[in-house]
């Protein structure tokens, strides 16, 4: 878990400006710290250095645009980034192995295995049955307490037994439930997701770990299976559904309601809501 304030503050300052210029000093003055006493402290609460996560995430999120945005150019997408054409290309190479062509190309294919539960069977639904399961909403903003880890969507039963038995006073019936995703685990490495728990707290609640999850417009899959089914849903919405859908995703980052829990059957209902414009 990243329990240190400032570092989680840094990440929240480079998620929500991924698409500029942004360097290691901005990141540092903007959390009040030297440059290198901040580089060291972020390096010890993430494994990252602060240029290494930055350039992380914007080929990342990079590479899920033209996943899913499969009308736009790759020049295009590269230069929301930050990139020129050429640039775009050998940095995206250097870190994918391959080309934003050839990534563009190949990535229904090798979203086919999931890589979290790699004995689950991958199909993706015909675009007519994921619509049937998705509604064009608007949310409200929803405060919580939040714990943020980087790790494997594979661990999130041990995380929300401890983030529950940590805030057990706090929960009530009204309490929901939530995960705040920023990786595709068909794109970051399995292991390097970026992720944050949540339940919903009183919007007086004095603890320091809080946050306001903002509400809007968004397309929402009303997912019932089991956890390994999951991926699979979540790729029909990205190879499937939003590329024909009418829906463009927006700069926002989505998130699960946990509607329904079976722990001994591993059954679950949620919301897996997508940001849209």
């Amino acid at each position: 878990m990243i329990a240190n304030e400032s570092v989680n503050r840094a990440i929240d300052y480079i998620l929500n400006h991924i698409t500029e210029n942004i360097s290691v000093d901005a990141v540092a003055r903007h959390c009040n710290f030297s440059k290198y006493y901040f580089s060291r402290m972020f390096k010890m609460a993430t494994g990252k250095n602060v240029y290494e996560f930055i350039k992380r995430v914007k080929m990342e999120q990079s590479a899920f645009r033209l996943k899913v945005e499969k009308g736009r150019s790759i020049t295009d997408i590269g230069a929301e980034y930050g990139y020129s054409s050429s640039n775009y290309s050998s940095t995206f190479k250097q870190h994918h192995d391959m080309s934003p062509a050839e990534f563009r190309r190949s990535i229904v294919d090798s979203s086919m295995e999931n890589p979290v539960f790699r004995d689950a069977d991958i199909k993706l639904e015909p675009f007519a049955m994921c619509n049937e399961k998705i509604m064009v909403e608007i949310l409200n903003d929803c405060h919580v307490i939040f714990e943020r880890r980087i790790g494997n969507y594979g661990d999130l039963s041990a995380d929300w037994g401890a983030l529950q038995e940590k805030y057990k006073t706090y929960i009530t019936d009204e309490t929901i439930f939530l995960e705040r995703t920023y990786d595709d685990p068909s794109i970051t490495d399995v292991n390097d997701c970026l992720y944050d728990i949540c339940m919903s707290v009183p919007e007086d609640c004095k603890l320091p770990n809080t946050d306001i999850i903002k509400g809007g417009k968004f397309a929402i899959y009303h997912f019932k299976g089991t956890v390994p089914q999951i991926y699979a849903a979540y790729q029909s919405i990205f190879n499937v559904w939003l590329p024909q859908s009418n829906c463009e995703i927006d700069d926002r980052y989505g998130f699960e309601i946990y509607r329904k829990i079976d722990c001994s059957t591993m059954y679950m209902e949620i919301d897996i809501c997508i940001p849209v414009k």
